[in-house]
């Protein structure tokens, strides 16, 4: 099959990396896209995807996202229709769901978080949606997603892409992070999310907060130009603001713990057996209210919560990796599976430019 791949966000660089790999291994070939937004392209060049940037992100405002959505859509249906693509994949890309739409391309999604309102063109749009296993699929069908296109697979996103982590033995002294005080790993709001259009005072005052402590050294990772320039004027000796891309999976495992305020980071650190607290302000994903409520992960609601964080030294990394090659087969074996009825009925894009 030839399969269109669009990768959204950087979060999706890392999930559909393997993925992408395995299908070639298959035997598919593969177009691939990306969006010019925060780290997307720069991780895709790192771990040496073969990709086309088409369009960037829309902004803050909601008129402006929209606005962008369109003209992405817009862009990747002049880019690719000439390509006889058979099926296209994505991690809620919904740019490409509007252009596959279009071409009449079906469209196999992944996701993870049912706040986005834009779930409402993806549930109508995808032939099937992927979800973890611990996802609640009943939220999407208030998005127009029917039972039968929802299905699942065994562990988190975060399961598929870490199960070949290998821990970098250098990788904190190369980075400039001193391991004998207590690393504390902070990821702020994306505040150019449609699912977070507001300020969240409290990610700042806890980042006073974990500083006040002599022993903590915090890495702030920040989203995009703006929230890096902020950053980079508190800068010190204690609060390091990467002036590079740093390998995520090999910064968390050697932190003693993570506060994100997002979600990716949050569950990387599960996955990798590092504490992790969430300050997320959003509407709370089914996947992460599972992982609360199983005490994988601890929410800071407001300024009483602080003294629930413990600013002290792991005991040692509670990392097991998942069965890599299961879940990778399971999620291919679902993507190649709607792909081959599509073919079957006649409804594939190859079809649709025959006529």
């Amino acid at each position: 099959m030839n399969i269109w791949v669009d990768i959204a966000t950087s979060p999706q660089v890392l999930f559909l990396r393997p993925i992408i790999t395995e299908l070639r291994k298959r035997g598919h070939e593969l177009l691939i896209t990306t969006r010019n937004s925060t780290e997307t392209v720069p991780l895709a060049d790192r771990f040496r995807l073969s990709h086309t940037v088409v369009g960037s992100h829309g902004g803050r405002t909601m008129l402006g996202k929209t606005v962008g959505l369109s003209l992405r859509a817009a862009q990747l249906a002049m880019r690719v229709w000439r390509h006889h693509i058979s099926l296209a994949l994505s991690h809620g890309s919904y740019s490409q769901a509007m252009a596959a739409y279009c071409l009449g391309i079906p469209l196999v999604s992944c996701t993870d978080y049912e706040g986005h309102p834009a779930n409402h063109v993806l549930c109508r749009v995808a032939e099937k949606i992927l979800v973890p296993n611990v996802f609640d699929a009943t939220s999407l069908y208030r998005y127009g997603a029917s039972p039968g296109k929802v299905d699942s697979y065994g562990g988190l996103k975060e399961d598929v892409y870490l199960a070949d982590f290998v821990p970098s033995p250098g990788f904190a002294e190369t980075a400039g992070i001193p391991l004998q005080n207590v690393v504390v790993t902070m990821r702020p709001p994306c505040l150019v999310a449609a699912y977070h259009r507001f300020k969240n005072p409290l990610f700042d005052e806890l980042l006073s907060y974990v500083l006040s402590n002599p022993n903590t050294f915090v890495v702030l990772v920040p989203r995009g130009s703006e929230q890096r320039r902020q950053y980079e004027q508190m800068q010190s000796l204690r609060l390091l603001v990467p002036d590079r891309i740093l390998d995520g999976p090999n910064l968390i495992y050697h932190s003693d713990l993570v506060i994100g305020a997002g979600g990716t980071m949050n569950r990387e650190a599960t996955v990798l057996g590092t504490p992790v607290y969430t300050v997320f302000k959003g509407a709370m994903g089914s996947v992460d209210q599972h992982l609360i409520a199983t005490g994988k992960m601890v929410r800071i609601e407001d300024t009483n919560d602080f003294p629930k964080i413990s600013l002290c030294k792991k005991a040692g990394s509670a990392f097991v990796p998942r069965d890599g090659h299961r879940l990778l087969s399971e999620l291919v074996d679902k993507i190649e599976a709607v792909g081959s009825r599509a073919r079957t009925q006649g409804r594939s894009g190859l079809s649709v430019q025959a006529k």
